[in-house]
């Protein structure tokens, strides 16, 4: 192997070296964590100190339904009116599909960083170089608009006036908190994901139910009332625009793959706390989603488009002033939890990304903390650039629409890519070889998630309406931008070129599995 890959990166017979013994994560008839890692190419780098409840929790407060019901509830009902709670069940069902495949490429891929090393491994390096690139982009991004949209909260705790300096401190307090508690190591990272998904379970199952039984001002036939959302024309369309409801809220399970190689047993684990993720967000969505229509004392007008951010007047009518304010901390807990699994999805893709040697830096980049076993300055990035994305909204708050607005088409894009990398190696013949498998069913599950995530894509990139051309196709613009630019940078200075960790080697790898399996 190259020297840059010297102290992490082994050949996949050396499984003695970095704790390739036999460890805690024996799984039975599968391999134990280590020798697993070790058939893949690594050698152990973190300390596997999160449990499958925390690993869960993780990717449950990255995905954020509190985060995504509050940010969507306004804009989804005044495009489409009630019926827009159907796209939670949709678009669930159509990610649920594509979890089942994640979950079969990281049962025999456990590697830190998810989306990038699973799409290397299943098709390429420059293919898994672009994945990467388009899914760090969309991710930064995340980041800086959920720091942005959790001031808000901040600031109507205390009493502050929100405008863009208080927007600016409170939104990088919310990042420096995140990498504080991320550079105290993985158990911090475990305990505070678990108690924002507390949080989480409380702001929305709970609240939720509370509006469903005891302020419920409408009845349930309301869900099948379009409200004249379409006018005098079909409501087709108008349905298909409020698809906002469900798309912008079910990505985040895939975070529970980027920190693989610091959970125990995570061939097991991490395909089931996938799965849990979309289960449990799609019950707690459909509750909050549910109860603050019902509870919404002024539905017509917020269809109508007249009320712009409705749930601080729901609470307040429902709670009282004290019970809006614990709503406020409990909201505020969320998205702290938010912001910190954000970032640790992020760095731990970085350090894959670096450690593989694709991207500029990648020594510093791919470096592993001997004390807490975090790539301290991976995440460091992580909050870096959300930070100088902050500022550039300060200097021209104009600019957050444009900078957000392909986030969301390109984390489902590198999603697809992942799906598409799979099935083309099931049409070449690969069994996966992990302990997680859908058996005869792969390939049927396969091919429906690659359709789901198509026509999701397509959904995400309808024009709007407004009559500028810039505004109207604002999406597809970032995305081509990014794509541009990550094209340009790949075939200048071949970063493919500097690195010679494997790729396109998942038919091999579930050989090797299989005889050293075998061999147990």
């Amino acid at each position: 192997m190259s020297d840059h890959l010297s102290d992490d990166h082994h050949p996949s017979g050396d499984h003695n070296s970095a704790g390739g013994h036999r460890n805690a994560g024996s799984q039975g008839d599968h391999l134990s964590d280590s020798d697993h890692l070790a058939v893949l190419g690594y050698g152990d780098s973190f300390e596997r100190s999160m449990s499958p409840w925390a690993n869960f929790a993780l990717g449950f407060t990255y995905l954020s339904p509190l985060v995504g019901v509050y940010s969507l509830l306004a804009v989804a009902l005044s495009t489409g009116g009630p019926p827009a709670i159907w796209w939670i069940i949709i678009v669930a069902c159509g990610q649920l599909l594509v979890a089942l495949v994640f979950g079969e490429v990281v049962s025999q891929f456990p590697i830190a960083g998810g989306i990038y090393p699973w799409a290397r491994r299943l098709w390429s390096k420059r293919y898994a170089w672009m994945a990467a690139w388009v899914y760090i982009c969309a991710l930064i991004v995340t980041i800086t608009s959920v720091a942005e949209f959790g001031s808000g909260f901040l600031a109507s705790l205390f009493g502050l006036t929100l405008n863009r300096n208080t927007t600016l401190v409170l939104g990088l307090a919310l990042l420096v908190l995140a990498l504080a508690i991320n550079f105290s190591g993985t158990k911090w990272l475990a305990r505070i994901a678990r108690i924002g998904l507390f949080a989480e379970l409380i702001g929305v199952i709970g609240l939720g139910l509370f509006l469903l039984i005891f302020e419920r001002k409408h009845s349930f036939s309301v869900f099948f009332d379009t409200m004249g959302t379409a006018g005098d024309g079909s409501y087709l369309p108008v349905f298909m625009g409020a698809a906002i409801a469900g798309l912008f809220l079910f990505y985040g399970f895939e975070a529970c793959g980027d920190v693989a190689e610091e959970v125990s047993n995570p061939a097991r684990g991490i395909p089931k706390a996938m799965l849990m993720t979309i289960f449990v967000g799609a019950i707690s969505a459909l509750f909050s989603f549910g109860g603050y229509v019902l509870a919404a004392p002024n539905l017509e007008a917020i269809v109508a488009g007249e009320v712009e951010d409705p749930i601080p007047s729901i609470l307040e009518g429902s709670l009282g002033t004290v019970g809006a304010k614990l709503f406020l901390l409990v909201a505020i807990l969320a998205f702290i939890s938010c912001v910190l699994s954000l970032q640790a999805a992020a760095s731990r893709l970085i350090f894959s990304f670096a450690r593989d040697g694709m991207m500029p830096g990648h020594r510093w980049l791919s470096k592993v903390t001997d004390g807490t076993k975090i790539p301290h300055n991976a995440l460091i990035v992580a909050c870096t650039a959300p930070a100088l994305i902050c500022v550039l909204i300060w200097f021209n708050d104009g600019i957050l629409v444009a900078v957000t607005s392909f986030a969301i088409l390109g984390i489902y894009l590198a999603f697809q890519m992942v799906v598409a990398g799979a099935l083309r190696q099931r049409l070449k013949g690969w069994k996966p070889a992990g302990p997680w498998s859908l058996r005869g069913w792969g390939i049927v599950v396969n091919f429906a998630a690659l359709a789901y995530g198509i026509f999701a894509m397509i959904l995400l990139s309808l024009p709007g309406d407004s009559g500028s051309f810039f505004a109207d196709w604002i999406v597809l613009i970032g995305l081509v931008v990014v794509l541009v630019v990550g094209l340009i940078y790949l075939f200048i200075a071949r970063p493919d070129r500097k690195s010679d960790a494997p790729e396109d080697d998942a038919i091999a790898v579930a050989e090797a599995i299989r005889a050293r399996r075998a061999k147990m």
